[in-house]
């Protein structure tokens, strides 16, 4: 069990026409990447993430609540938004068989379903709700603050569809909040209404809490083996103990994707698994890449990569045109998963046709892995920055190392650009003008910055 990177190109003497990352500029950034690594683990105490891994309270309490829903559960909701949901989300994509909730009960070992509702559009919320026996379904609530105006909108819908189904009592019993440990109003309605409850660490944020109850309570309905999905990224706590950045490959990731931003003009990242189990990995990886490191920088200007998805091979006949050919603002990094060679048979038919003879003998996993090598080798004949993280298998173990290793890479980058990764500013303004339109308390000031907007004019309109 073990992740690698292989970042050669990356490099200066890989690339043609002098692009890469220079011997020079890599020596020159470890004493930077030494100070983010001290000033992240300095902070071990108020970034919680950093300890998840090693919580063995948190991981029993999950479990105790998912042994309490066992026989009597069919579907899991969960309401929630941003990493409340994505991690949720990349857990069923990668470590449940395809088209998990479309099994029946006996494919699914008499697991539950997992239905995450992470958008307030009226018809997906009421065709979710129309197809559930409420009286077998548990409900999670999940939202640190306990405001989040999306998923109380949902809560309330959910809440109040499940009162009339199973009246009041029976509704608090198919309900888990997760939440904050002290504040906020689902903390509030679960103290005075007996609802069962898990802490969110006051020290975890959103984005950074997919190894919280936030992820690890859906993962134990599913049947995961949490305690290995732990064990994955504590492992990738012990290799990152170290602050050489030879040695420490979260580090190295986050100090390749800053390099080529800051000292090459590619502020464009794009992750790419080549598996499908982890394709919703990369949709992660963006919200917490996005919403960490695009900032407004202390020191006046802007900072902050763009990431994006992508998919292997099926973003070959999509994306991969643009990262050839399009502008040099790109990295690519390649999710590649090893010993799949023999998996997936190509039968040998028509051998007289050269366009099909040729793939007989071979395996849809060979097939894949050089799909991956080809296209990493393409864009670097081209000048084109990208590595490969390489990973055993999709299990869970591998899927806690890789939740740490971008989470911890994340921090580190934070520290590289000179920004707070933890915070959000950025999304205060909107949430505050939508408060104010809604006529939530306390949003008059709000209010009356977007009463002094430009009303929309009719000269721009068609």
């Amino acid at each position: 069990m073990s992740l690698a990177l292989d970042f050669t190109n990356m490099m200066a003497g890989a690339l043609p026409g002098g692009a890469g990352i220079t011997p020079a500029q890599w020596e020159a950034a470890a004493p930077r990447f030494a100070a983010a690594h001290a000033a992240v683990h300095a902070r071990t105490a108020t970034l919680g993430f950093l300890s998840l891994p090693h919580d063995r309270a948190m991981r029993a309490q999950v479990e105790a609540v998912a042994a309490d829903a066992r026989d009597r559960v069919d579907d899991v909701l969960l309401l929630g938004i941003g990493g409340s949901a994505l991690g949720p989300i990349a857990v069923r994509t990668a470590l449940c068989p395809p088209g998990w909730n479309a099994l029946d009960a006996t494919a699914r070992g008499g697991r539950p379903r997992l239905h995450v509702l992470d958008n307030v559009d009226p018809v997906t919320i009421a065709a979710t709700l129309a197809r559930l026996d409420l009286q077998r379904t548990l409900v999670l609530v999940v939202s640190k603050s306990g405001g989040t105006v999306e998923t109380m909108a949902q809560y309330l819908i959910v809440r109040e569809a499940m009162a009339r189904r199973l009246g009041e009592g029976g509704a608090r019993r198919q309900l888990v909040f997760l939440t904050d440990p002290v504040v906020g109003a689902l903390r509030r309605i679960a103290r005075e209404e007996g609802i069962r409850t898990l802490d969110i660490p006051a020290n975890v944020g959103g984005r950074f809490s997919v190894l919280s109850p936030v992820g690890l309570l859906p993962a134990a309905l599913l049947g995961v083996d949490v305690a290995a999905l732990q064990a994955g990224a504590a492992d990738v706590m012990a290799r990152a103990e170290q602050p050489l950045l030879a040695a420490n490959l979260p580090g190295a990731f986050a100090t390749l994707q800053w390099l080529a931003d800051t000292a090459h003009g590619r502020p464009i990242q794009v992750l790419m698994p080549y598996a499908d189990p982890l394709r919703d990995l990369a949709l992660w990886f963006v919200q917490l890449w996005a919403e960490s490191l695009g900032k407004r920088h202390p020191a006046g200007g802007h900072v902050g990569p763009t990431p994006v998805p992508a998919v292997g091979a099926t973003d070959q006949h999509a994306q991969v045109q643009l990262f050839m050919e399009g502008p040099l603002d790109k990295t690519v990094t390649f999710v590649a998963v090893r010993g799949r060679e023999g998996d997936g048979s190509i039968p040998a038919r028509h051998a007289d046709i050269p366009e099909l003879g040729y793939l007989g003998g071979h395996t849809l996993g060979e097939l894949i892995a050089i799909e991956q090598r080809a296209t990493a080798g393409a864009l670097a004949a081209r000048g084109r920055f990208n590595a490969t993280l390489a990973i055993d298998a999709v299990d869970a173990w591998h899927l806690g190392a890789l939740f740490q290793t971008f989470a911890l890479a994340t921090a580190y980058a934070g520290a590289l650009y000179g920004v707070d990764a933890f915070d959000q500013p950025g999304v205060e303004l909107g949430k505050q003008f939508a408060y104010a339109l809604l006529g939530r308390p306390g949003s008059e000031g709000a209010r009356a910055e977007w009463d002094a907007l430009p009303s929309p004019d009719p000269r721009w309109q068609l």
